[in-house]
């Protein structure tokens, strides 16, 4: 039987530091509500995978006793560097502790719900790598069930190029990749808006 993680990557919820863009439509403080609304729909599609160990990744500090429970996620702090760098540590993290089928995701895309996570562990049954793109040229899930370093050297992080430079990478490694349907990330106003969820108050 196959070993499966799911890594979900979250920053500590910091006033001003949380969702910057979004802040810039809605204030600090909305910003921040609508963080916690978003963290806490991932948190719910997370817990209903069945037969995946879940490990949370903080951005600055592992915190306890929140509304992340201890039973239910392996709680780790993100390795410094850039996002490429963070990511890939977690990957080779995962695949020494003898994982064969590895997704990452982050906290701010309502598309992303059980069934799309359950969908991208599937596609690593016959493929190499599966990838969630984002409708803004990035993605929004990666999972690999070989380790494919190359996929995070050299990347122009939140930019349009990454789903290609990623898709390039993959081909050049020789990695057969399933790509599933693309999301958007809530990084502005008008992407939550586009989800239907209301505004909080």
């Amino acid at each position: 039987m196959s070993k499966s993680a799911l890594l979900l990557f979250i920053k500590n919820p910091i006033p001003g530091k949380t969702k910057t863009r979004l802040a810039g439509d809605v204030g600090d403080d909305i910003a921040l509500k609508m963080y916690h609304q978003l963290t806490d729909w991932t948190r719910e599609q997370a817990l209903g995978l069945t037969n995946t160990n879940r490990y949370l990744y903080y951005s600055d500090e592992v915190t306890t006793g929140d509304a992340w429970s201890e039973q239910d996620f392996l709680k780790r702090l993100q390795h410094p560097g850039d996002l490429g760098e963070r990511m890939l540590e977690g990957f080779r993290i995962a695949f020494e502790d003898g994982y064969d089928k590895v997704v990452i995701i982050g906290s701010d895309c309502p598309g992303i719900d059980t069934d799309y996570l359950n969908e991208a562990f599937a596609a690593l049954n016959d493929h190499d790598v599966v990838i969630g793109p984002a409708l803004d040229g990035g993605y929004t899930l990666l999972g690999m069930r070989k380790f494919t370093p190359t996929l995070f050297s050299d990347i122009a992080w939140s930019t349009a190029e990454v789903l290609t430079a990623t898709l390039a990478r993959a081909t050049a490694a020789g990695r057969s990749v399933e790509r599933l349907k693309p999301l958007s990330d809530v990084d502005y106003l008008a992407d939550w808006l586009g989800y239907g969820w209301p505004m909080p108050e």
